[in-house]
């Protein structure tokens, strides 16, 4: 593993944790060059495959997924670490599928169910880019649906 900070390749972990919800490993390392100590998650290299509404596919992206939740999430009261348990959650529950193919659409469905319990604007705010409002009435039907 490389060093963020000198490039080293002379690092050593101090610690390993395992994430019980990502089935993920969290190891805390420190460079042998310069000291700097960061954090590296080893997950399961087992890719899930999102088919577009256009009929390509892309393997499963964490961090195009958490731009939108941010994009969503901006100037609200919401952590960092409840975004990543968000697609912590979404991840999870893919993986545990047998199918490894899910459509973009399903995807943002489960985004949509968690954000309505996590904040009702972020909520909206990613409904009105993912489901594409073209026009008020569109967006005070999803305004409905939340009540």
């Amino acid at each position: 593993m490389r060093c963020p900070k000198c490039g080293g390749e002379n690092t050593r972990v101090i610690d390993s944790r395992m994430q019980e919800v990502t089935n993920a490993i969290k190891r805390r390392r420190e460079c042998r060059t310069c000291g700097h100590r960061f954090t590296t998650f080893e997950r399961c290299e087992d890719p899930i495959e999102v088919v577009k509404s256009n009929g390509t596919t892309q393997p499963f992206d964490r961090n195009k997924l958490m731009v939108g939740l941010m994009r969503a999430t901006s100037k609200r009261d919401i952590d960092l670490s409840q975004l990543n348990y968000l697609i912590d959650d979404i991840e999870l529950e893919l993986r545990s599928r047998t199918v490894r193919a899910v459509s973009s659409h399903e995807i943002g469905d489960m985004v949509l169910k968690r954000l309505a319990n996590l904040d009702k604007v972020a909520y909206i705010r990613f409904a009105s880019v993912y489901r594409d409002f073209k026009d008020v009435e569109e967006f005070f039907n999803e305004l409905d649906k939340l009540r």
